[in-house]
């Protein structure tokens, strides 16, 4: 039986904020969540976490798959703040 690997990096922002995971050193991750496929992008960031040092993703957006009914994704993105409203 496989033993699970503890996380190596660290998703920010999006709906997975703050979510550690073991990236195996991929450039690029994609969630499948509520029919969009959400990504997030790897950084030259590291956060400490719980005495480890991991690797940041950052929210990149979201798209629809492939043959996915126009009208489910949200117009900004999901993740952008309104014009005008104050950064993060």
């Amino acid at each position: 039986m496989a033993t699970p690997r503890e996380p190596d990096a660290l998703l920010t922002g999006g709906p997975r904020d703050d979510t550690p995971f073991n990236a195996e050193d991929s450039a690029m991750v994609e969630l499948e969540i509520e029919g969009l496929i959400h990504r997030y992008i790897t950084t030259h960031q590291r956060r400490d976490m719980d005495g480890r040092s991991l690797a940041v993703y950052r929210y990149d957006g979201v798209v629809r798959p492939p043959n996915h009914p126009k009208g489910a994704e949200p117009r900004d993105g999901g993740d952008r703040p309104a014009p005008g409203a104050p950064s993060r």
